[in-house]
């Protein structure tokens, strides 16, 4: 059973990860979908109950934040993997001007969730950790290393 937290500022792909990779074998617990941390809460509550694999789809900044996810699901016996979004904020800024409508985040959201962002250790919790990154409209998937 494993539980997949993904972590990066908005406009790095993560949505876009979880559909390429997960869709058909991971339940996405997304908050821009189910909209309150209460039907999170029940729901990742449900797939730690059940022992149905999930991905936290969210941007997951910092280590308290992350804490919560990681703590939950290792106490259910969960195997915790994580993969960081890492992209230059220009290169996310670039991403976001394609999108249209509400999917298009104003441009401050952006620089403020950049300025919060802590980079995950393994030290955290995870069993494994890796870095994401876009190349030539793929992902690009690499060990993390705490020292980068």
């Amino acid at each position: 059973m494993n539980m997949i937290l993904l972590t990066g500022i908005q406009a790095t792909g993560k949505s876009e990860f979880y559909k390429r990779y997960f869709y058909k074998t991971h339940i996405r617990i997304n908050l821009d979908m189910i909209k309150t941390r209460n039907r999170e809460r029940i729901l990742i509550e449900a797939c730690l109950t059940a022992k149905q694999p999930f991905v936290v789809d969210n941007m997951n900044l910092t280590a308290a934040e992350r804490r919560r996810y990681i703590d939950g699901a290792k106490h259910y016996g969960f195997k915790v993997i994580g993969y960081y979004f890492k992209s230059a904020i220009q290169e996310a800024i670039s991403r976001n001007e394609q999108r249209e409508g509400k999917e298009k985040i104003p441009l401050p959201a952006i620089r403020s969730a950049h300025a919060k962002l802590e980079l995950p250790a393994i030290t955290e919790g995870y069993n494994e950790l890796f870095y994401v990154y876009i190349k030539d409209n793929n992902f690009v998937i690499e060990e993390y290393k705490d020292d980068i």
